[in-house]
């Protein structure tokens, strides 16, 4: 990569000298040509102001030139006939064609002075003419040096150009490596930061960089490296959780299905002989048979819940006789375990599925008597906050410890396995729980402290109206 941007910079530098020598040899060219004009043009002024017209012109034009000017420079005085006056090159200068048709004569007595550049005939090669009209008398005085063209010109700056050009050249390719080390060495160390994402727990190290999308650079890595950590962390859960779950499950299946085995085991091979013994161990299976149902039809609807595919039938549900039914239907396990009952229910309507928030509400409502002391009470409120319903389900039972109430919701989670087990159920409610606050996009929130009871609200979203 440092290579292909130094190579890049490189040419791109190559053709920008390029095109600013091209453009720096005319413009250069240009104005040393218009500085040589500027100099003949003084020079004459100068010959113009020393000539006396009223003498030997020839002869002061020749003095002139031996004394003061460069040997390959001409000099010609014109009248304004266009008649060869005097020339310090040719001394019979009446053998000279008339020159009022040359275009620097013709243009010198328009507007004063005139330019040209033309192969001289008398003297055969290229000439750079200047003409001026004198101020002293009817005459035009010129003056040719020898020219090629602009060419000879830019060969005269071609090598001073060429030595700026070499040490820009020079200069740009040391700020061009230098530029490329400032892009290529961040890069570098961005990469090698990003190769410690192959460890278990890697840790990055970024520095702040002189360009800003090299920081944004590093601070998207460390963003997706965070997200990847999380991600990992989530996934590792999740298998523990899964573990934890298969493990639980087949528990809570083989318990159950010993149980049956055993009794079948027992019938089948007539030990038992009397009938009411075998009317219980019968009893017994049907209610091992039962829990087993219980378990899986828990499991399958937890399925449904996460995949979001439960059928579910919508409905508007009025709370007030929701709440009354599941209170008769809990009315004997509260009175088992001597816990009371109390309910406070505003007239809400919810559109949603009885069934699941008869489970939701039952499952809450079942833990509170469960998990209470003789003589405790739970307590359900419903309540509408806006457009949410609010399910409080309150007791003052044994609650639960800081460190268990994370991991409450998790499936087959026990806070107390011994006194779960003589509890009864499938260890899921709580988690059907949270799957079907979630599936209505709502929450629930847990406040619970040891020795004084739980405290479990579930919001739920949704257009209630006062039934």
């Amino acid at each position: 990569m440092k290579r292909a941007i130094l190579l890049r910079f490189v040419a791109i530098l190559m053709l920008a000298l390029a095109v600013s020598s091209v453009f720096s040899y005319y413009f250069i060219g240009k104005n040393m040509l218009k500085s040589n004009r500027e100099s003949m043009l003084n020079t004459i002024h100068v010959v113009d102001y020393s000539l006396n017209y009223d003498g030997d012109l020839q002869e002061q034009l020749s003095r002139l030139h031996e004394a003061t000017m460069d040997e390959n420079s001409r000099v010609t005085i014109i009248g304004e006939d266009g008649t060869v006056v005097a020339d310090n090159e040719i001394e019979q200068v009446d053998s000279l064609e008339n020159h009022l048709e040359r275009e620097e004569v013709k243009e010198a007595l328009r507007s004063g002075s005139g330019f040209a550049t033309r192969n001289s005939e008398s003297l055969g090669e290229n000439m750079l003419y200047v003409a001026v009209h004198s101020k002293k008398g009817p005459y035009v005085v010129r003056m040719a040096v020898p020219y090629t063209n602009m060419l000879d010109y830019m060969i005269l700056i071609f090598p001073v150009l060429l030595l700026g050009t070499g040490i820009a050249f020079a200069m740009s390719v040391v700020i061009a490596v230098r530029f490329t080390n400032t892009i290529t060495t961040p890069l570098n160390e961005i990469s090698r930061e990003m190769e410690k994402v192959r460890s278990d727990n890697p840790s990055f190290t970024f520095k702040t960089y002189k360009y800003k999308e090299l920081n944004v650079i590093s601070a998207t890595t460390m963003k997706m490296a965070e997200e990847i950590r999380e991600h990992m962390d989530r996934l590792e859960k999740e298998k523990r959780i899964r573990q934890e779950f298969f493990s639980n499950a087949s528990h809570e299946l083989k318990t159950p299905i010993t149980s049956v085995r055993g009794y079948a085991e027992l019938l089948d091979q007539g030990f038992v002989t009397d009938e009411a013994v075998k009317k219980d161990f019968i009893a017994r299976i049907l209610k091992e048979t039962d829990n087993m149902t219980n378990l899986i039809n828990d499991i399958l609807m937890i399925s449904r819940l996460e995949a979001k595919e439960a059928e579910v039938t919508y409905s508007t549900v009025r709370m007030v006789p929701l709440l009354t039914e599941i209170f008769e239907s809990v009315e004997p396990i509260a009175a088992e375990y001597q816990v009371t009952l109390h309910k406070e229910c505003e007239p809400v309507s919810i559109e949603a599925s009885a069934k699941q928030l008869r489970e939701l509400i039952m499952n809450l409502v079942s833990n509170g008597i469960k998990y209470n002391h003789p003589g405790g009470n739970v307590w359900v409120e419903i309540s509408a906050r806006g457009t949410d319903m609010c399910v409080r389900v309150r007791d003052d039972g044994c609650g639960i410890r800081k460190e268990d109430q994370d991991r409450i919701f998790e499936r087959f989670y026990r806070v107390d396995k011994g006194r779960s087990k003589k509890m009864g159920g499938t260890g899921l409610g709580l988690s059907i729980v949270k799957h079907i606050a979630e599936y209505y996009n709502g929450h629930i929130e847990l406040e619970s402290e040891p020795g004084k009871g739980s405290c479990f609200a579930v919001t739920i979203p949704g257009n209630q109206t006062k039934s």
